[in-house]
């Protein structure tokens, strides 16, 4: 199948990917996420990063059965049977809004949903893949003195609350599956409907990691304080979980050229996350 173009996630998806798609309507782009999806009648199509990550996800998607715990958002089949056209993805479309206040069953879902993909292998595409967030996965597991993966570089920007989660971090022992390591904003909630879990973020870490990154995310960004992340503290390991999830969302500042991580979100989370590892948490 040829496209005339793909345009750009700024101008909207071409008719020619909308054809491949089935996707009837005028596209209106939709808020929140990286900015680049757009809503086409039922249809949500958004560029793929990464085409072997997509064809990958819609098959996991695709065969997951339903649950009364969570919904997913469904891959749509192109026209010649491929999960990309024209360098886009589609999704049918799932009712609901992110609420980040609701974070116990934001993590609730998640957990669900993790425990239905416990059985699916590790991607390859995740040997190859690249990115900020990537770079900061990598900084908060892998060896401090890690070079890289592959040919790639680790960004290690000079920050004193990096520095003060690095010298807390010691290894842990886990078993380690695909995860959803961006759930707070991607968690959609429509009455009478299970939580919707929608633009996966998919690494092969503890399943834990990823809550810990959805509580990390509500002390910084939504007004939290840490007795949100007592609320798990029988978790194994939890202080470790919180300190890479920290380290997580720091180190990806850098790697994205982006300023300065700002003090005052992330400073009280760090100085918490540290003293309650300290304190043997």
């Amino acid at each position: 199948m040829g496209f005339n173009g793909a345009m750009s996630e700024d101008l909207g998806p071409s008719r020619a990917v909308l054809r491949a798609f089935g996707a009837v309507g005028e596209p209106v782009r939709l808020a929140g996420g990286k900015g680049g999806a757009w809503r086409v009648g039922d249809v949500v199509v958004k560029p793929s990063e990464g085409d072997a990550e997509v064809r990958w996800r819609a098959g996991v998607l695709a065969g997951l059965a339903e649950s009364s715990e969570f919904r997913v958002a469904r891959p749509v089949r192109a026209a010649d049977g491929d999960w990309v056209a024209g360098g886009w993805e589609a999704t049918w479309l799932v009712a609901g809004e992110p609420d980040q206040r609701r974070v116990v069953e934001v993590v609730r879902a998640g957990e669900a949903f993790h425990a239905a993909v416990a059985g699916v292998a590790r991607p390859s595409f995740l040997d190859t893949r690249w990115n900020p967030w990537g770079n900061g996965e990598w900084l908060a597991w892998e060896p401090v003195d890690s070079a890289g993966h592959g040919m790639k570089t680790v960004v290690r920007r000079p920050s004193a609350l990096l520095d003060e989660l690095l010298a807390v971090r010691v290894p842990v022992v886990m078993v380690e599956q695909i995860v959803h390591a961006d759930l707070l904003g991607n968690v959609l909630f429509a009455e009478g409907l299970p939580p919707a879990i929608i633009d996966w973020a998919a690494y092969w870490r503890p399943a834990a990691w990823a809550s810990a990154v959805a509580v990390v995310d509500a002390m910084v960004w939504h007004g939290f304080d840490f007795g949100l992340a007592r609320r798990w503290a029988g978790v194994p390991d939890w202080g470790q979980l919180l300190v890479r999830a920290a380290i997580f969302r720091l180190a990806t500042w850098g790697a994205a050229g982006w300023s300065a991580e700002p003090q005052e979100a992330y400073g009280p989370v760090t100085r918490d996350v540290v003293e309650f590892v300290r304190g043997g948490g």
